[in-house]
Order: C-alpha cells, then sequence, then structure tokens
C-alpha cells in the first residue's frame, strides 16, 4: 500500500510541475521522459545494487576521511576542542570546512574540476537533449554550489535572454556545494547525501523544464568562454593587455580561499544559532496563544499532505512535514542538528531515513532565494533581474518540488 503511495507521490509531484507550467504547450514531454526514467535507474542502481551502493559508500568514506585530516589541523590548534568525548557541532561540523573549501578551490586552480564539470555536462547534455549552458550548471552547481557557479558564469548570464536567467535562478534553489557535503555526512547517512547530490541535479533540469520552458535554438544553444571578455577580471583574475585571463599567483590564490572558507564557517554558523533562536523565540510567543502550538506544528499540518505522498505512515507523515517545513524557513543544517543523535538508530525506518536525508540534501529554503537574487543583481541587467524578482515564487515551488522529487524517487528503492 505504501509503494503505491510513493508512487502516486512522484506521479503527483510531475503533475504539480505541469500544473503551475508558464507555458504547458512548450513542456518537451519526450526530454520529460527520459529524464525522469533516467532517474528512476539511477536512484534504483545507487540504492539497490551492490556496485551502485560501493560506489556512493566509497565516496561517502572519502569525505568521511577528508574530515578525519582536517582535525588533524583542528586539533594542533585547539586540542582541547577535539580531544573529548563529544565534539561540538560547530568543531566536528563547521571548522573541517577551512580544508576541504580550500581543497575543491585548488582543483579548481589547477584546471581538474573544471575539466570533471565540462565532460559531465556536455554528457548530461546529450543524454537528457537539454541545452547545453543548462546542464553544464547543473553540474557546477554540484560542485560548487548556487552563488559560486552564477558567478563564475557571468559572461553567460549577460548573453543569454532573460527567460533562460529565471530557469537558472530556479535550479540554483536545488544545489549543494561539494565542499560541505563532508559536513553533511557527519550529521546524516553518507550514502543517502551522495545518493540525492546527482538525483538532484536530474530532477532541477526536470521541474525548471516543466515550470519555465523556453525553447532554445541553435545559434544560442552555446557556452560562452572567458577569452578576451571584460569578465575575465570578475571570474578569473587579473587580465593581460590583450583581455586575455591571467591566473593569481598560487598562494596569494590559496590565501584567498582559506579567508573565504572562514567567513562561510561562521556565515554557516550565524545562521544556525539566529534561526535556532528565532524558531525557539516564535514557539514561545504562539506557546502563549495556546500550548500545543508551534512552528514544527504549524509547518507539518501545511506540508503534511505532501509527506504522506511519499508512502509514509500518518504518524510518520506528520513528523517529516514538520522537518520539511523546518528545513524551508530556515535551513538544512538546523534540521539535520536536531535528527543527528537518532537518524541511524531504529527511531527511523530505513525508507523514512532514506528520504529525509535526501530532502535535506539541497540549499531549498527562504534565505537562499536573498542570496540568489542578490548574486543575479549584480550580474545582469535591470530587465532580467526584474523578472527574477518577479518569480520568486516559482523559485520557491521549484526548490520544494525538486526536494520532493529527490525523496520519493528515492524512497521507492529503500524500504
Amino acid at each position: 500500500m505504501y509503494l503505491a503511495i510513493n508512487i502516486v507521490g512522484v506521479l503527483v509531484f510531475l503533475a504539480i510541475g505541469w500544473l503551475l507550467s508558464k507555458d504547458r504547450k512548450q513542456i518537451n514531454w519526450r526530454a520529460i521522459a527520459v529524464m525522469v526514467l533516467f532517474n528512476l535507474f539511477l536512484a534504483w542502481f545507487l540504492t539497490s545494487f551492490s556496485i551502485g551502493r560501493a560506489i556512493v559508500d566509497g565516496a561517502a568514506a572519502g569525505f568521511n576521511e577528508l574530515m578525519k585530516v582536517a582535525y588533524v589541523g583542528i586539533e594542533f590548534a585547539v586540542p582541547s576542542m577535539v580531544k573529548v568525548k563529544q565534539m561540538d557541532w560547530f568543531v566536528s561540523v563547521l571548522l573541517p570546512i577551512l580544508m576541504i573549501v580550500p581543497l575543491f578551490d585548488i582543483l579548481t586552480y589547477i584546471g581538474i574540476l573544471p575539466w570533471v564539470i565540462k565532460w559531465i555536462g556536455r554528457g548530461l547534455s546529450w543524454l537528457t537533449g537539454q541545452p547545453k549552458f543548462e546542464s553544464f550548471f547543473a553540474i557546477e552547481m554540484m560542485f560548487l554550489g548556487n552563488t559560486e557557479a552564477l558567478a563564475i558564469s557571468n559572461l553567460q548570464l549577460k548573453q543569454m535572454k532573460a527567460e533562460r536567467n529565471l530557469t537558472l535562478a530556479m535550479m540554483s534553489m536545488s544545489c549543494v556545494t561539494a565542499s560541505i557535503i563532508g559536513a553533511y555526512t557527519q550529521m546524516m547517512p553518507g550514502s543517502y547525501i551522495l545518493t540525492a547530490v546527482p538525483v538532484n541535479v536530474i530532477n532541477a533540469l526536470i521541474v525548471t523544464s516543466m515550470l519555465n520552458p523556453v525553447t532554445v535554438t541553435k545559434e544560442e544553444d552555446t557556452v560562452a568562454t572567458m577569452k578576451g571578455s571584460a569578465a575575465a577580471e570578475t571570474e578569473v583574475g587579473d587580465v593581460d593587455a590583450e583581455g586575455n585571463a591571467v591566473k593569481e599567483p598560487f598562494f596569494s590564490f590559496l590565501g584567498d580561499s582559506i579567508l573565504g572558507a572562514g567567513r562561510l564557517v561562521l556565515i554557516i554558523a550565524a545562521n544556525v544559532i539566529a534561526f535556532v533562536a528565532l524558531a525557539a523565540l516564535i514557539d514561545k510567543l504562539l506557546g502563549y496563544i495556546n500550548p500545543w502550538l508551534s512552528l514544527e506544528h504549524i509547518l507539518g499540518i501545511v506540508m503534511f499532505p505532501f509527506a504522506w505522498l511519499t508512502g509514509l505512515n500518518v504518524q510518520d507523515s506528520f513528523q517529516f512535514a514538520q522537518y520539511m517545513g523546518m528545513k524551508l524557513v530556515t535551513n538544512e543544517f538546523v534540521v539535520m542538528g536536531k535528527v543527528t543523535g537518532t537518524i541511524s538508530t531504529h527511531a527511523f525506518n530505513p525508507h523514512y531515513r532514506a528520504m529525509l536525508t535526501v530532502f535535506l540534501t539541497s540549499f531549498a529554503n527562504f534565505s537562499t532565494i536573498g542570496m540568489i537574487i542578490g548574486c543575479f543583481k549584480g550580474i545582469v541587467n535591470k530587465e532580467k533581474n526584474d523578472l527574477i524578482s518577479k518569480n520568486v515564487g516559482y523559485m520557491l515551488v521549484s526548490g520544494i518540488l525538486v526536494s520532493l522529487l529527490s525523496a520519493a524517487m528515492v524512497g521507492l528503492f529503500v524500504w
């Protein structure tokens, strides 16, 4: 019965994308069908085949090893915070980012990561039939995050029509940053984290292709290059007299990367502290009205139908809905912090555990909208930025639908 409800849930989430589409007649159903089938196979392969499980388990173990290496540096600086029975969340989850972010930046600097992104993006475009840059951008988001991917694509954003810019803004709601995956794997089951990342990429293409179908001609289906552009100074570093990009000296680049990682740690910590405290304040105020009232209960009621469609019983659906709503109004770290001590225990059945982990593995929340709009405002002209600002609702719907679809698709194969 619950499997049947889960299947219906996948179809309902796709139907919502069709129902809310800006132009239903322009939806490329052949491409949608190919992407849905491929994503279902991908979720099946990564969760149900021994080789698929070995891949995600190996990737998760790799990120965990990176975290252990990072602890060596932390222990050197503050041994009293590491050599304890239970490390604080800030130390165990956030401080390793100081090593992992520069590592990924180094891979970008020497050209390995851009090469990987380029070829995976081309393969994805060939497989799904989606425009080259949208596919390329989906892979960029998987490794770099939303604002970073937008920043290094500013030349392309300026050349593209406004409707395609909106598509990228909607896709940006569903990304993660590879350098933070290590932090996620310390709090949630790593195999499901690593399963969620590629599944989210395909679902971001599916959902945006339905909500905002855009016809892209062969002439428009290009990926802009940086050579000779004024944007090179912004994206790559300095430019020479002929306008060609010149790389920043390595150790200067590394220093900037480390400082950027430090700012990221502080930003995440500040957001989590503020959101948890504000949620507690709202709960306290609601409690004066009625002891039962709380932010989680209200969000649980709103999100309950969607949670139930993922194949959970009523009790689990309400709890799942509360976590879903809390993630959307705060961020994924807040919810992960609530469940990290019990997620791997019998308190959560395998189906619930898989879906909750997958749903949380994205930046889809209200604060992300502001970051995306702010990033576009600094890159594109007023006309394009105004179109994005007028479609905040579509951005939020896109992020929610991608998370729901990903959770429901993975949930089909984990019981």
